[in-house]
């Protein structure tokens, strides 16, 4: 099939990789022409994947509208707080036949939207069915190398996560399909602020205790806001829960634990993400969920702790012993 994949990062290039692999014919989108000469020059992504070659046969353009034209589909790797301003420059008739799948995980700080919720204010007409968003813990160091990964995909539509499904799989990248669009959503995007939230407990030097705590009461916190929203209890449990939540926790390629970690370690934000030329998707996401939470008046501690910490300028340890000394409660989502 064509594909377009917009954004040339590290998730972007390694899916557009994956799917030349498959078979298909991938017209990747990098909206610096200096770079995109670059990578069609050089066939390396050096800023975010700088040891695995790009395929000749991926076509490399600058050009939006010619990489999105006569597509079967179209995967959106673009971090969400940038994502509105890019689409806004596709014409609809271009991409009106397309299944658009999202890869990015986050919510939109302006207006504390899902990327679906995105594409449908920036396309009114759109068939919400050809909508999908693809999730779960799958840094793009490892997919690149081809090391087992499991991630789900959900759509309002089974056909078309079903279709997603199917053009994706391949012995080393397993998907599984569901009609949750909005908790695969909401579990990729709100796992970056418990990952921030475990790397402060490792910056701080807090134990294993400290962060299994973080970890199982950030699904709970999850879940419980997800549902508030309209998601399914049991997607929280799956790939774009759970497993999201471990491996960016846990993980050395995690952007959003390390920003925490460097907090934790008494560093200041803006100078962390300075030096940073990935995004950290849960740095933003901290600030809408906090909004969004208040909004649903559903509780979120460690989300809350986290935005404080960022936003702030709460230390740590006091943001820590606030949450151990919150009221008694029953163990529960």
């Amino acid at each position: 099939m064509n594909v377009a994949v917009l954004g040339a990062g590290g998730w972007g290039t390694t899916l557009s990789i994956l799917l030349h692999d498959n078979g298909h014919k991938v017209t990747l989108y990098e909206h610096k022409p200096d770079y995109a000469d670059f990578l069609r020059s050089k066939r390396v992504n050096e800023i975010y994947l700088s040891d695995i070659k790009i395929p000749e046969a991926v076509k490399i353009t600058s050009n939006l509208n010619e990489a999105v034209k006569n597509k079967h589909f179209i995967v959106l790797a673009i971090p969400t707080q940038y994502l509105r301003s890019i689409i806004e420059k596709i014409d609809f008739d271009i991409i009106k036949n397309s299944v658009l799948v999202n890869v990015a995980k986050g919510i939109e700080i302006s207006t504390l939207k899902r990327v679906s919720e995105i594409i449908k204010d920036v396309f009114p007409e759109i068939d919400e069915t050809k909508i999908s968003t693809l999730s779960g813990p799958s840094h793009a160091e490892e997919v690149a190398r081809k090391i087992p990964t499991a991630v789900v995909v959900g759509s309002k539509s089974i056909e078309t996560a079903k279709f997603v499904q199917n053009e994706f799989m391949n012995p080393y990248f397993r998907v599984y399909a569901t009609t949750d669009i909005v908790g695969v959503e909401l579990g990729g995007s709100l796992k970056n602020v418990i990952a921030i939230g475990a790397g402060i407990c490792d910056g701080a030097g807090f134990g294993d205790n400290t962060k299994a705590a973080i970890m199982t009461r950030g699904i709970a916190e999850i879940s419980r806001l997800g549902i508030a929203l309209g998601a399914k209890p049991e997607t929280f449990a799956g790939l774009s829960g759970i497993g999201d939540v471990i491996v960016t926790c846990m993980s050395k390629y995690s952007r959003n634990r390390y920003v925490g970690e460097q907090i934790g370690k008494g560093r200041k934000l803006k100078d962390i993400l300075s030096e940073m030329e990935m995004v950290a998707e849960g740095v933003t996401t901290a600030k809408s969920v906090y909004q969004l939470a208040q909004k649903v008046s559903v509780e979120v501690p460690i989300c809350v702790e986290v935005y404080k910490i960022l936003y702030e300028d709460k230390d740590p340890i006091l943001a820590t012993t606030d949450l151990m000394t919150r009221r008694p409660k029953e163990e529960g989502i």
